[in-house]
C-alpha cells in the first residue's frame, strides 16, 4: 500500500517536463532543471565555491563539476579564483546568468502553482512538513 517513492518519482517527472517546456517557450537552449539548483544557490549568495554549491544542493563534487562546466559554457557563470587562497574557485553568475533570474523565478513560482494546485494552504504546508520529515 505505500506508494509515496512512486508518487514523489511521478511528481518529479512532471516538474521536470514543465520546467523543461517553460525553458524552451523562453528559448533558453540547453539548461535542464538539475541547474536550477546551483543558480537557486547562486541567486540568493551571489557566489559559493564548489564545496558550498556541492553541499546545499546535496550533490557530489564531481556532479556539481559537470553541471558547473555546462553552466560556465552557456554563459551563465564564471570561475574566480580566491586571491587568498589559489586552491580556491568561486563560482559567481555572469550577466547572462543575472539576467535569467527573472525568468527563473517565474518558472518556479508557476511550477509551485501547478504542483499545489490541488492543495489548501495547511495541506500544503502539511505535506511540505511530511516530505522533510521523510528525508
Amino acid at each position: 500500500m505505500k506508494k509515496a517513492l512512486s508518487l514523489i518519482s511521478r511528481i518529479h517527472e512532471t516538474g521536470n517536463r514543465f520546467i523543461i517546456d517553460e525553458l524552451n517557450k523562453n528559448g533558453i537552449n540547453g539548461l535542464v532543471p538539475s541547474h536550477g539548483d546551483i543558480l537557486a544557490v547562486l541567486y540568493k549568495y551571489q557566489q559559493a565555491t564548489m564545496k558550498e554549491l556541492s553541499d546545499k544542493i546535496h550533490r557530489t563534487k564531481p556532479t556539481v563539476t559537470v553541471l558547473i562546466d555546462k553552466l560556465e559554457k552557456l554563459g551563465f557563470v564564471s570561475r574566480k579564483k580566491s586571491n587568498e587562497d589559489n586552491r580556491i574557485t568561486y563560482i559567481t553568475l555572469t550577466s547572462k546568468g543575472a539576467e535569467f533570474q527573472p525568468v527563473f523565478e517565474k518558472i518556479s513560482k508557476d511550477l509551485n502553482k501547478l504542483l499545489y494546485k490541488n492543495l489548501t494552504e495547511d495541506e500544503a504546508e502539511t505535506l511540505d512538513r511530511l516530505l522533510e520529515k521523510m528525508l
